[in-house]
C-alpha cells in the first residue's frame, strides 16, 4: 500500500493529508465500534442479518419468492417478500447489502423484511457478483438491471424506494445516474435511503479493501457519485433523497455522507440528511429488525407520506 501523505495532492481535501494507515483506519468500520471488539461487532452484524433472514423465511405467514432470476449472471437473483395484503399495487422497497462491494450477502441480509411487510411494503433483497469475481462496473450493472427487472415485473407498482448500506448505499446512489433508456423502462423511484455510504471512491483505491477490488483511480472516478450527481437531473423531482449516518461512523464516513449531500442539494434534488444518534456503522441497519427504530419510522413515513 501507497503512503498518501506526500504525493503532492490538493490539501484542500482531509484524506488526503492522512498517513497510510490513518486513511486505512478511517475506512476500516469495525475499528469505530464502541460496544464491542471490531471483530465481535462483525460477527454480531452476521448473526442478526442470518437470524432476520432466516427467521422471516421460517414465518408461513409472509408470502416470499426466493432466488428469482434477474438476469442470466450467476448471482444474479432477488429475495421477494410480500406482505399479507395480494396486491400488485404495493410499494416495492429494494435493498442492497454492505461487505465493501467483496463480501455479504441477500442471504443474510433481510433485515428489515418483518416491520416492512407488516405494514404493506414488498421488500427486495438483491443479490450481485462481489469482488473479487466482479467488477465494480458490473456491481453497478446488475443493480441497475435488478431495479429495472421489479419495474417490469411489477408495473402497477406504488412507488420504488431503494435502500443500501456502506457499500451498498453507494450502489444505490448510482441509480441516481443510471440511464433507463437502455433498459427500456423507467422505473417510478420515489425515494432512496443512503445508508452509511461510500459516494467519492477515490480514498478506498488507496487502501487494503482494494485488493480485492483492484480499481484504478479512473475505475474510482467512473464510480463515484459524488462528482457527478449535482450534473444529474432527477427523473421525477419530487424523488426523495435521505442520506443517512451513524454517530460512531467513523470522521470520514461522516465526510462523505455530509458531502454528497451538500452535493445533491446543489443539484436539483430533494435531499435530507440525517445523522443517527448512539449507533455505529453495524447497529444502523441491524436495528432495521425492529418495527419502533428511528430508521424504520423514517422510512415508513417516507414511503406512506
Amino acid at each position: 500500500m501507497m503512503d498518501v501523505s506526500g504525493v503532492g495532492f490538493p490539501s484542500k481535501v482531509p484524506w488526503k493529508k492522512m498517513s497510510a494507515e490513518e486513511l486505512e483506519n478511517q475506512y476500516c468500520p469495525s475499528r469505530w465500534v464502541v460496544r464491542l471488539g471490531a471483530e465481535e461487532a462483525l460477527r454480531t452484524y452476521s448473526q442478526i442479518g442470518i437470524e432476520g433472514t432466516t427467521t422471516t423465511r421460517a414465518r408461513a405467514t409472509r408470502k416470499s419468492l426466493l432466488h428469482v432470476p434477474y438476469g442470466d449472471g450467476e448471482g444474479e437473483k432477488v429475495d421477494i417478500y410480500f406482505p399479507d395484503e395480494s396486491s400488485e399495487a404495493l410499494p416495492f422497497f429494494l435493498f442492497f447489502h454492505g461487505g465493501y462491494w467483496q463480501s455479504g450477502s441477500k442471504d443474510e441480509s433481510a433485515f428489515m423484511v418483518h416491520p416492512l411487510t407488516a405494514q404493506g411494503v414488498a421488500v427486495v433483497i438483491v443479490a450481485y457478483g462481489i469482488a473479487p469475481k466482479g467488477t465494480l462496473d458490473h456491481m453497478v450493472d446488475q443493480v441497475t438491471r435488478s431495479v429495472a427487472f421489479v419495474q417490469k415485473r411489477y408495473p402497477s407498482n406504488k412507488g420504488i424506494y431503494l435502500c443500501g448500506h456502506s457499500a451498498g448505499a453507494h450502489l444505490a446512489a448510482m441509480m441516481l445516474l443510471a440511464d433507463w433508456t437502455k433498459h427500456g423502462v423507467t422505473p417510478n423511484l420515489r425515494g432512496f435511503f443512503l445508508v452509511s455510504g461510500v459516494f467519492d471512491l477515490e480514498p478506498i483505491v488507496y487502501t487494503s479493501q482494494n485488493v480485492a477490488l483492484q480499481l484504478t483511480l479512473e475505475d474510482a472516478q467512473r464510480n463515484s457519485p459524488q462528482l457527478k450527481v449535482a450534473q444529474a437531473q432527477p427523473v421525477d423531482p419530487t424523488c426523495r433523497v435521505l442520506v443517512v449516518v451513524g454517530q460512531f461512523d467513523s470522521p470520514e464516513f461522516h465526510r462523505q455522507s455530509w458531502e454528497f449531500y451538500q452535493t445533491l442539494c446543489q443539484g436539483e434534488w430533494k435531499a435530507s440528511f440525517e445523522e443517527l444518534h448512539d449507533v455505529d456503522h453495524f447497529e444502523i441497519v441491524e436495528n432495521l429488525t425492529q418495527k419502533d427504530n428511528v430508521l424504520t419510522q423514517i422510512i415508513l413515513k417516507t414511503i406512506f407520506q
